[in-house]
């Protein structure tokens, strides 16, 4: 409670005084004027002297109490503040003036800083190519808004997988297959968020996966798979891309062939993956 509500509690306990002793005077006087009211004192005279001086007291003291009401609401009030200054509860406002800082989340919608994510390929051809069918949008399930500092390391194949990293990575495979992996290591992710791996062959979506990230934010060991593509495994060209959102992160490519006898096919697969690129 501050001073001035504390002034206006008095100025009302003032009134109720007023009033109980205005109705305390009013009963010693008709006391007074009934000479049978009591039979305490000996004398009449004696007790109705006692009784109107009883009711003049009341009668002052109730003038008293109603002047004290009306002072105390215009005068009270700056008199205390002369003897309890008033603390600065303005300096509540200035926090007030902190809501201004909310002003300051539209830049974390800067935050979105997409531009950044093109210098993260160092090849342009690249920037146009990688793109979310609709058809797997549709089955989105988790946030679609990533760290846009989220980084992947490039994609390592292999055949094989001991948990951690790819075995014998390499671009070029053999037929026949059965699953192949690609694996990358991974920072500033964000769990939750979608996460995309498209495995095409010759451009033809054969093989994805899409899920809510639940690998936490860095770390090593990440990998996709592919073990049953559309049409099984062929020879041909074939590209994974890596997306967070609606935002590719990383592409790879390597090159499954029929046979790898021949020792001058390590020189074809620098002329096949000229194929993909149109």
């Amino acid at each position: 409670m501050d001073i001035r509500a504390g002034i206006f509690v008095l100025a009302f306990f003032a009134v109720a005084g007023t009033v109980v002793a205005v109705r305390a005077a009013i009963k010693n006087m008709q006391a007074a004027r009934n000479i049978q009211a009591t039979y305490k004192l000996s004398f009449y005279n004696m007790r109705r002297r006692r009784y109107n001086f009883n009711a003049l007291q009341l009668f002052v003291l109730a003038l008293m109490l109603f002047a004290c009401a009306l002072w105390l609401p215009f005068y009270g009030e700056p008199m205390a503040y002369v003897y309890f200054p008033p603390s600065p509860t303005s300096s509540l406002t200035p926090t007030i003036t902190l809501t201004p800082t909310i002003t300051l989340t539209p830049t974390l919608t800067l935050v979105p800083t997409i531009t950044l994510t093109p210098s993260v390929s160092d090849t342009p051809t690249l920037t146009l190519t990688p793109f979310l069918p609709v058809a797997i949008e549709a089955l989105f399930e988790g946030q679609v808004t990533p760290n846009p500092d989220a980084v992947f390391t490039p994609l390592q194949f292999s055949t094989n997988f001991d948990g951690t990293n790819p075995v014998d990575p390499k671009t070029v495979f053999e037929l026949p297959i059965q699953t192949m992996y690609a694996g990358f290591d991974y920072n500033n992710t964000l769990p939750g968020v979608q996460w995309t791996a498209l495995w095409y062959r010759d451009a033809q979506l054969v093989c994805y996966e899409t899920q809510p990230w639940n690998g936490g934010t860095g770390g090593i060991g990440g990998y996709t798979e592919c073990s049953d593509p559309v049409g099984g495994w062929l020879a041909g060209s074939y590209e994974v891309q890596i997306f967070m959102g609606y935002e590719w992160k990383v592409v790879g490519r390597f090159i499954v062939q029929d046979n790898l006898s021949t020792p001058t096919s390590t020189g074809t697969p620098g002329l096949i993956t000229e194929t993909p690129t149109p």
